[in-house]
């Protein structure tokens, strides 16, 4: 017998399957199936699309951001100076879907753990600022978004 899922997942499958028929495969395993072409896909960064439970409704939320790939860890961050809808709703349920899109394309559960210890920060962020061209790394620090993603 399949192991149930966490109530999160279920729930935001469900719904999802429920508000997106067709475009979403409705989440039943907890942990992702990696196979060769996804583990090359998630081995440098990219444009994905994640879909989060939103922190009051719990209806699905779907938009398009970037991930990172750092020292074998995946990340996801963002520009820094204003809160962000799907870290909230991450904070609340860090149970997510990370959609992998372009020549591989999955639909994969995920974990998220957000990054708020200031030491960790700065050991992630500075490869972020790099990669974006920035100069701001101080204000990265203090207010951009910035999550772990475990599958």
């Amino acid at each position: 017998m399949a192991a149930k899922p966490p109530e999160g997942m279920f729930r935001l499958a469900r719904t999802v399957n429920q508000t997106l028929s067709g475009r979403v495969v409705e989440v039943v395993n907890t942990k992702a199936t990696i196979t060769p072409d996804i583990s090359k896909a998630l081995s440098h960064g990219g444009v994905i699309d994640i879909t989060t439970a939103g922190a009051k409704s719990g209806t699905p939320r779907r938009i398009e951001i970037v991930f990172h790939k750092i020292d074998g860890r995946t990340y996801i961050s963002g520009m820094p100076g204003f809160p962000r809808g799907w870290l909230a709703n991450l904070k609340k349920d860090p149970h997510f879907t990370f959609h992998l899109k372009g020549p591989v394309s999955a639909d994969l559960p995920a974990t998220a753990r957000v990054i708020s210890e200031d030491a960790e920060r700065r050991q992630v962020l500075p490869h972020i600022a790099k990669i974006w061209k920035r100069k701001d790394l101080e204000n990265m620090v203090e207010t951009s978004p910035l999550i772990e993603v475990t599958f």
